[in-house]
């Protein structure tokens, strides 16, 4: 029973739900308590144990109905089972023949349950991970269960000619057997390949061009976008509250507690006055660029706690700033507002810069970051390279993320190569892996 509730919560962990080391020895003592008999206590014991959201309950719930409808299909009557139980002793009829064999024409349906699930756990069948596998792990379950001396025995038969019925029905039975293990193997892929399949379909994700993405995997990566940035925003976070705290002063330490023989009741930190950044982003929304700035928006915002003075602004053929939209609506909502006032015009750069100039360009100090996000094709109109040359003296880093490949940079009207002399970093960006390490190392420096 330890091992089958390991399998649980491994097959919940898969398929979505947060469960900790304690969490899992509850779920181990709980079960102790209500036991393994009543199938429904046990469920609705765990799903209070381990749940900590009404959505990760019912997910739970779901898990622990999948995982316990394999001994249902294992033990249910199949097709070439359905004949009427052999009458006692019939199978000894058989001396010669094999157990599995014996299971079958008894129609021991408990014995092959039993049988299936020692095989499977005897391969590893929960370690499956892609659908290809499937006939491979319940070939191995037949194997181990016992296929080879079936064969030999319906062979056997066949070849004394005496008994050609049990023959055919032993060969009716071996068919249905495969179908079991298939159907068994099936329901092992749904519950451990879950978050396999996930880690493998976003390790792909993290990869793809943001320009190229499908829209159906949209939601999966808003996901991926709020979990990466949360864990930048853990480490930074931890790290910014260990600067406040500062260091321990030893000397001023001992020094206040000699009346009480050094003894330091009373502790003195050394302090450095921290200056939180503040981040000003330029996002290019013009064609296939807007689909980048869509997810850098979303990774900024999602690290508003820690970011302090982000103001957004989002440009085309002209500028406008839109901290605003994105402060008082949902990121999603605030994005789609943000394409429909300025988004998929025809790039100006020169025009772009020159609004920002007018906007923002006297709040720019050594304590800015600002970074650009754009592929720098400005159809050929004047690029105002001069107004870049003042941002770059004027702020402490100047960070420009182009979703092109760098082969393409100069090319036609691409006024990048331009721009680069007035930047602290010009980086390739057009994956989210490419965005969180740019993202990362902002942080870091700002530190």
């Amino acid at each position: 029973m330890p091992a089958m509730l390991l399998d649980l919560l491994r097959a919940a962990r898969g398929a979505g739900v947060v469960i900790s080391v304690a969490e899992s020895i509850d779920a181990f003592r709980a079960a102790e308590v209500v036991g393994y008999s009543d199938r429904q206590a046990l469920k609705d014991t765990l799903s209070l144990t381990l749940g900590k959201t009404l959505e990760a309950k019912r997910t739970f719930e779901a898990c622990f109905d999948l995982f316990f409808q394999r001994e249902m299909v294992s033990s249910g009557e199949t097709e070439a089972s359905s004949s009427p139980r052999g009458e006692p002793g019939e199978a000894g009829e058989h001396d010669g023949l094999a157990s599995l064999s014996n299971m079958l024409l008894d129609n021991d349906q408990a014995g092959l349950a039993a049988a299936m699930e020692g095989a499977a756990d005897a391969i590893g069948a929960s370690n499956i991970a892609l659908f290809t596998q499937t006939n491979m792990f319940a070939w191995r379950i037949l194997e181990q269960m016992g296929l080879p001396e079936l064969d030999r025995d319906i062979a056997h038969l066949r070849g004394e000619g005496a008994d050609e019925a049990t023959a055919e029905r032993l060969e009716a039975m071996r068919a249905a057997l495969g179908t079991q293990a298939r159907t068994f193997m099936e329901r092992q892929l749904t519950l451990f390949s879950a978050g396999t399949t996930r880690e493998i379909r976003e390790g792909a994700l993290r990869n793809v061009r943001l320009s190229q993405l499908d829209r159906r995997d949209m939601d999966r990566m808003r996901v991926l976008v709020r979990d990466m940035a949360k864990q930048i925003a853990t480490r930074y976070s931890r790290k910014r509250w260990q600067a406040r705290r500062g260091h321990l002063d030893i000397r001023r330490t001992m020094r206040r507690n000699m009346s009480f023989d050094s003894i330091p009741f009373h502790t003195i930190w050394k302090r450095t006055r921290i200056d939180r950044p503040s981040i000003m982003v330029l996002c290019d929304v013009s064609g296939s660029v807007a689909a980048v700035a869509r997810f850098l928006l979303m990774f900024l915002y999602s690290l508003a706690d820690v970011l302090a003075g982000l103001r957004a602004f989002a440009y085309s053929n002209h500028l406008i700033e839109v901290s605003d939209i994105l402060a008082r609506r949902e990121i999603d909502d605030a994005i789609e507002e943000v394409m429909k006032v300025v988004g998929f015009g025809s790039s100006d750069y020169g025009r772009c810069f020159a609004d920002f100039s007018e906007i923002a360009m006297r709040n720019i100090n050594r304590n800015t970051t600002v970074i650009i996000l754009g592929d720098a094709r400005g159809n050929r109109n004047e690029p105002r390279i001069d107004i870049m040359k003042q941002i770059f003296e004027r702020a402490n880093r100047v960070i420009w993320l182009n979703p092109e490949p760098q082969s393409l940079w100069g090319t036609g009207d691409s006024d990048i190569l331009r721009y680069e002399p007035f930047c602290h970093q010009v980086t390739s960006c057009g994956t989210l892996t490419q965005l969180e390490r740019v993202i990362a190392e902002m942080m870091q420096q700002a530190q």
